[in-house]
């Protein structure tokens, strides 16, 4: 796949067949949601005085709901079940699992190691992003 039909697709509406368009896809979506988890997580422990931890999960959770949508609409082609309770089901369980990575990576970073929180928000994400993709490929968004 040459560079253009690799933008071109990144950028089409259906949903990706190759898992290098996904893997891109992923990253832009992520990055939408990342932005809204980022901005929350300052808002909420700058201006609205939540503790960074609180404050981390809230945004998490913003960002969760983004990436779902994305990820049925525009990222992945393939789904395991067709009933979306199910699916949204299982896409919370890996949300909620890296809510759990998140506060703790976030607390290690933070508090251990003396790391600025916006900094350690930022290293966290990284991890928590191969995190996720990994698991809702495997687990939702692949043929059985």
């Amino acid at each position: 796949m040459n560079l253009i039909t690799l933008i071109k697709e990144v950028l089409g509406k259906k949903p990706a067949h190759s898992t290098l368009v996904q893997i891109c896809r992923y990253i832009c979506s992520g990055g939408l949601a990342f932005v809204f988890d980022y901005v929350t997580l300052y808002i909420l422990t700058e201006y609205a005085g939540f503790h960074y931890l609180v404050s981390s999960a809230c945004g998490f959770s913003v960002g969760l709901v983004i990436t779902y949508i994305l990820s049925i609409y525009w990222i992945f082609d393939e789904h395991r079940t067709k009933d979306k309770i199910v699916e949204f089901s299982v896409f919370l369980l890996i949300g909620l699992s890296g809510i759990l990575l998140n506060i703790g990576l976030m607390w290690v970073f933070t508090s251990l190691c003396s790391i600025y929180y916006m900094l350690s928000k930022l290293i966290t994400t990284i991890i928590v992003f191969v995190w996720n993709f990994i698991f809702k490929k495997k687990l939702l968004f692949t043929q059985r």
